[in-house]
């Protein structure tokens, strides 16, 4: 049975597909299906921002066959773990949870290097080129410790 994980930021055109991309680009997609969603509807069905395209692109990773798309209260049943980018996204998504069991799917995707610290990938999005380099170097290494758990 294949293992599957959700990755959530706010729009949905930034940082959570960044982070589909680079653990797709890590893991057997037979084995393990990523996908990534946002808390708000403003970019569904949109393409990820041109920044977070092309500094995967720098990285030999394509998200151009991504397309936005919401968070639904059936993503709960959907996927056994749901990444959220910041505590923001993660109040957002576990406001929808209907039971513990839920809620024990959501975790702040830096928790993976940094333990009960609460650190969120900040939201490159109204900064420069720059940020988007620092916060796809943040998810890479925490997807490199998401491939280590599968």
């Amino acid at each position: 049975m294949k293992t599957k994980i959700l990755m959530v930021c706010l729009g949905n055109i930034c940082r959570s597909p960044l982070a589909e991309g680079i653990l797709k680009s890590k893991i057997d997609t037979n084995m393990v299906f990523v996908d990534s969603a946002g808390t708000g509807h403003w970019h569904v069905g949109q393409l990820p921002d041109p920044r977070s395209i092309e500094v995967a692109k720098n990285h030999g990773i394509d998200l151009t066959n991504q397309r936005g798309r919401q968070f639904t209260q059936k993503d709960f049943e959907a996927f056994d773990f749901i990444f959220v980018m910041d505590a923001s996204n993660k109040e957002n998504v576990l406001q929808l949870a209907k039971n513990t069991s839920e809620a024990k799917k959501v975790q702040l995707i830096l928790d993976e290097i940094f333990p009960f610290e609460n650190v969120d990938v900040p939201d490159p999005y109204y900064g420069g080129d720059q940020g988007f380099e620092s916060v796809y170097q943040m998810l890479d290494q925490a997807c490199q410790e998401i491939v280590k758990r599968l």
